[in-house]
C-alpha cells in the first residue's frame, strides 16, 4: 500500500476537528513507536499544497491536554514528510490590548508543564536541540500576513504561557503569569513545539484569544460555554487562514529548521545501542 506524503501539517485545537476544502483526500492510520497519534490523519491537497490534517483532541475531543500523544502526532506527521507544522491553539490573554476574538502569532514560550514528556529521546541517545527561538520565524510571518489579510486583528509575537490543565489558572497564578510580562495561557503549545524542533520541522502557531483569562477586574472569569462560543467565530477564520498559507509555501525552506539536529546528539555514535538507531531512524538517520 502506497502511504500519501503531505508537506504542510496542520494540527488543529479546541474546535477544530476537521479542515475543509481539501481534496483528493485520504484517511491514514499510522503506528508509531509511541503508540496510536490523537485521530486518523486526513492527508489531502488544499490549494495545490499537499497536507495532512489531524486534530489534537481527537474527533469529540476525547483527549485532555495532559492526554494527548502528543510523541505519537508529531512522529506520525513526521513520517508522512510533513516539513512545517501549523498548530492552531485556544488560548486566554494576559493582555488588556489582547481582547477576546483576537489572534495571536507568539514567538516564545514558558513551559509551566509538570506531567509530560518532552523529547523522544531516551534508551542511550542523548540529544540537546537549541530550543531559544521556538517558533519558525518564517512560517510565523506567512501565518501574521494571511490573518492581517483575511482582517482578523492579529498580534505579532509575544509570550505563551503553557500550564498543565485541565482546570483553569487561579486568580494569583494568572496574576503572576502578568508581572512576567506573558501575553496569553494555553494548554497544548507543549512539548508539541519541542518535538516538532527534535523532528526538524518548522513550527508556528495560531492562537486565538476567548477570554482573559481570570485575572481581568472587569470581566467574567473563563468559562467552558463562554471559549466555546468564540471559538465557533475563529474557527472558520482560521481554516481561511491556513488556506492562505498554502498559497505561499515556497518550495524549499529558508530557515534552520530542518537542521536542528545536526550538531544536537551528544552520545558518542559507537555507543549508542543499534536497536536505538533502529528506533530514531526517521529522526537521526542521516547524522548516524
Amino acid at each position: 500500500m502506497v502511504i500519501p506524503q503531505a508537506r504542510l501539517g496542520i494540527i488543529g485545537g479546541s474546535g477544530l476537528y476537521q479542515m475543509d476544502g481539501l481534496s483528493q483526500v485520504e484517511e491514514v492510520r499510522v503506528d508509531t513507536p509511541f503508540g496510536p497519534p490523537s485521530d486518523v490523519i486526513v492527508v489531502g491537497t488544499l490549494e495545490g499544497q499537499s497536507v495532512a490534517f489531524l486534530p489534537r483532541h481527537g474527533r469529540g475531543h476525547r483527549h485532555s491536554p495532559t492526554e494527548i500523544p502528543a510523541r505519537a502526532n508529531i512522529w506520525a506527521l513526521k513520517s508522512l514528510g510533513v516539513e512545517r507544522l501549523i498548530s492552531v491553539s485556544a488560548v486566554g490573554s494576559l493582555k488588556d490590548e489582547i481582547k477576546p476574538s483576537d489572534l495571536v502569532v507568539p514567538d516564545q514560550l514558558i513551559d509551566r508543564t509538570k506531567s509530560r514528556v518532552n523529547s523522544f529521546f531516551e534508551g542511550g541517545i542523548v540529544v540537546h536541540a537549541g530550543f531559544a527561538d521556538p517558533f519558525c520565524p518564517q512560517l510565523s510571518q506567512l501565518l501574521f500576513q494571511a490573518a492581517q489579510g483575511v482582517g482578523a486583528t492579529v498580534h505579532r509575537g509575544g509570550t505563551y504561557v503553557v500550564m498543565e490543565g485541565p482546570l483553569f489558572s487561579t486568580r494569583a497564578e494568572s496574576r503572576l503569569y502578568r508581572s512576567w510580562k506573558a501575553n496569553i495561557i494555553g494548554m497544548t503549545a507543549l512539548p508539541e513545539a519541542k518535538l516538532a524542533r527534535e523532528a526538524e520541522m518548522c513550527y508556528a502557531t495560531l492562537a486565538c484569544a476567548t477570554d482573559y483569562d481570570c485575572w481581568h477586574p472587569t470581566e467574567e472569569s473563563v468559562t467552558i460555554e463562554r471559549v466555546l462560543a468564540i471559538l465557533q467565530n475563529n474557527v472558520a477564520r482560521a481554516k481561511e487562514i491556513i488556506k492562505r498559507v498554502a498559497v505561499q509555501l515556497s518550495e524549499e525552506r529558508q530557515c534552520l529548521c530542518g537542521a536542528a539536529l545536526q550538531n544536537a546528539i551528544i552520545t558518542a555514535p559507537e555507543l549508542i545501542p543499534d536497536e536505538v538507531k533502529r528506533k530514531y531512524q526517521l529522526l537521526v538517520g542521516k547524522y548516524l
